[in-house]
């Protein structure tokens, strides 16, 4: 990027000589130095050289409610007056902590009342795989260990996120760990082959009662997966996965993690992803709408059935300082509030989502797109040579071609390999959602230009 303000320079400066980024090539970083945001409103962002930006990824997918919200900037600053920290160990609480997981529970899919508190939604994972092995100790059953996770599923990067996760490259980063095992994921575009997507999903989840059983029952302690996969790429299964899928849990004695990270709190214009596919998990995944991204929180939402078994065990030695932190859980209050309060998740769900949805697939017909799919304020689209075939360019890197045109242009859509991704704010207006297919559209024409 040309750089016209000093101070862009000063901060790139700082970048280099003292940041050591998330989820960067440091060399590539060095020389080119950082995009510097410097303030937000609503669905866009602005950096230091002046330039607007429609944030089409909400953040990390977080930002639900939009920036600069006054109320969530009040509520931390009303809670850091009167209680700025305390934590929940050892037999103590405090009325924001509380107060929250009732506010979560009376949200969350029937039957799940209990919530443990994390800082994020990879400490969240951390959590689950302690917390289901514990269960299972306490039923007697101390040798279900194994956790099945997906290929390409993400769930963290702390060590036991990366490992619960499918994805290589973190796997060869240390982000390993003994009794954790993947399968296929209910990719069609990208592996269905000659299958139809309908028989491809039910290939699909038919591998969870494979590995089960190459396991052995008596062996697994849970099955982890995302809704709809979407650091993976927003994988949206097909509609025989989900239904699959419950069929086999229901036959084996195994639980049911639903990563509701990047789900929850209203992206599928429900209020989880599991009660879009009507899914029953034992446990639940939470961050990132918690908060909308204005404070770092997490969780686990826990079926009565598994609480009620902890309850009665003894110790659970396990939690963070930041557990339940006061400043954040009075944030994430109001973050519900304002969420509940505007009916923003019903919008969603009869306004705004069909509106994107139906834009975005006037994207079909460009000559790179190969597919769009997409659900409630979710979207993909697949780059490709040839659309007949799926054919990739090879080698090319079109993904990060498209990704740095987007960026020159007024907006940010996230490059999952040779996949454009979008998950923007749920206070996207129809007006917005014009102009990021627009932008999208002008993005798509200046990457097949420069490919030929």
């Amino acid at each position: 990027m040309s750089v016209k303000n000093p101070q862009t320079r000063e901060w790139q400066d700082l970048s280099r000589d003292h940041h050591l980024a998330p989820f960067s090539d440091y060399k590539q970083l060095k020389e080119k130095g950082p995009r510097i945001i410097t303030k937000a409103k609503g669905v866009h962002l602005w950096d230091s050289e002046g330039n607007k930006i429609l944030d089409g990824m909400a953040g990390l997918w977080c930002v639900a409610v939009g920036y600069g919200r006054e109320e969530l900037a009040e509520a931390a600053a009303s809670q850091m007056r009167e209680l700025p920290y305390y934590n929940l160990f050892f037999q103590t609480a405090h009325p924001p902590a509380l107060e929250l997981a009732r506010a979560i529970t009376e949200v969350a899919p029937a039957g799940m009342s209990h919530v443990f508190f994390t800082g994020s939604g990879s400490e969240g994972n951390d959590t689950n795989l302690r917390m289901v092995r514990h269960y299972w100790a306490l039923k007697g059953k101390p040798q279900k260990q194994v956790i099945i996770g997906r290929v390409n599923g993400y769930h963290g990067s702390t060590v036991a996120g990366a490992a619960l996760g499918g994805m290589s490259g973190m796997h060869e980063q240390g982000g390993t760990l003994p009794g954790i095992v993947h399968i296929a994921q209910p990719y069609w575009f990208g592996e269905g082959g000659d299958m139809t997507p309908d028989a491809f999903g039910v290939w699909a989840a038919e591998q969870l009662e494979k590995k089960i059983l190459e396991v052995g029952e008596d062996n697994v302690a849970a099955f982890i997966a995302e809704p709809i996969q979407g650091a993976g790429g927003v994988i949206i299964p097909p509609e025989t996965y989900w239904p699959k899928i419950k069929e086999i849990l229901a036959k084996y004695e195994i639980l049911f993690i639903a990563d509701e990270v990047i789900c929850g709190f209203g992206r599928t214009g429900q209020w989880f992803g599991t009660d879009y596919y009507d899914l029953k998990p034992d446990l639940m995944t939470i961050a990132k709408g918690l908060t909308s991204g204005y404070i770092p929180m997490g969780g686990v939402i826990v079926r009565d059935e598994v609480a009620a078994v902890l309850s009665e065990g003894g110790d659970f030695n396990h939690g963070f300082t930041y557990s339940g932190h006061p400043v954040a859980a009075a944030v994430a209050l109001e973050n519900l509030r304002i969420l509940r309060d505007e009916k923003i998740i019903e919008r969603v769900q009869a306004e705004t989502a069909p509106y994107l949805q139906k834009r975005l697939r006037e994207l079909n017909d460009h000559p790179l797109v190969g597919e769009v799919r997409g659900l409630g304020m979710l979207g993909a689209i697949e780059l490709v040579k040839d659309k007949a075939t799926r054919t990739r360019y090879e080698g090319k890197g079109v993904g990060m071609i498209c990704r740095q045109f987007c960026f020159d242009n007024g907006l940010i859509m996230r490059a999952v390999g040779d996949t454009m991704i979008i998950a923007p704010p749920l206070v996207i207006t129809c007006e917005e959602i014009d102009e990021l297919v627009e932008k999208a559209r002008k993005c798509l024409d200046l990457t097949l230009e420069a490919l030929k």
